[in-house]
């Protein structure tokens, strides 16, 4: 799920400041700690073979996110990609990949315990 923010809807516009929001975007149930990252990625990176060994191959964290500058394609445990480009919000559930189409600049949030996990499992495989 993304959405441009110039789509997102503004709530509050007055001299100064504006509001937008977006409702029901994501599910967070069942989560307790979060950690804010920022990933740089170089055109061309796709992390799918890093995260072999992982449930379905995949990474098993959800995030929820904004992307600064660039052009990312996901890839779902279903078969279905989507893409996130500059100036998206976005939410990834659950069973997914990424691969960077530019180079790219995201700022996710995630559930700490499950994305800690996942970037364990990466740093293993570079460093093995």
């Amino acid at each position: 799920m993304r959405i441009n923010k110039s789509d997102v809807p503004v709530k509050i516009d007055v001299p100064g400041a504006v509001a937008r929001q977006a409702l029901e975007f994501g599910d967070a149930t069942g989560y307790s700690k979060m950690a804010g990252e920022y990933f740089s990625m170089g055109a061309g990176t796709d992390i799918s073979g890093l995260l072999k060994g992982l449930e379905g191959d995949m990474c098993q964290s959800p995030h929820w996110g904004y992307m600064i500058e660039g052009h990312m394609v996901i890839s779902y445990s279903d078969g279905s990609e989507e893409y996130a480009k500059t100036g998206d919000l976005f939410y990834w559930p659950a069973g997914h990949t990424v691969r960077a189409e530019e180079d790219s600049e995201i700022i996710l949030f995630s559930p700490q315990h499950e994305h800690c996990a996942v970037v364990d499992h990466i740093h293993a495989q570079v460093a093995g």
